[in-house]
């Protein structure tokens, strides 16, 4: 069985952490190559090299996280307890 509060925590922190390294991508790379158009269509009223926007980019990217941990854990904890095997 899986805990709700520690896999949205850890999914939230995951997403927050990747969305950094996606900035830094973007902002080491030529602009060909950068994600914030990406960044843009997921994150809603996000916005490419602003302060605000990063802040609201890092916010949104846990929320986001955190969600899938809310809804993964309960659907595998269901499945678990009706086809997770016992130990001896």
């Amino acid at each position: 069985m899986l805990n709700i509060k520690i896999v949205s925590w850890a999914a939230g922190t995951f997403t927050s952490f990747s969305f950094i390294l996606c900035v830094i991508y973007g902002l080491v790379t030529p602009e060909n190559i950068h994600m914030h158009q990406f960044l843009e269509i997921v994150l809603p009223a996000f916005e490419w090299i602003s302060v605000g926007g990063f802040f609201l980019g890092l916010v949104e990217s846990f929320a986001w996280g955190a969600y899938i941990g809310l809804v993964y854990v309960p659907i595998y904890n269901f499945f678990y307890k009706r086809w997770g095997t016992t130990s001896a």
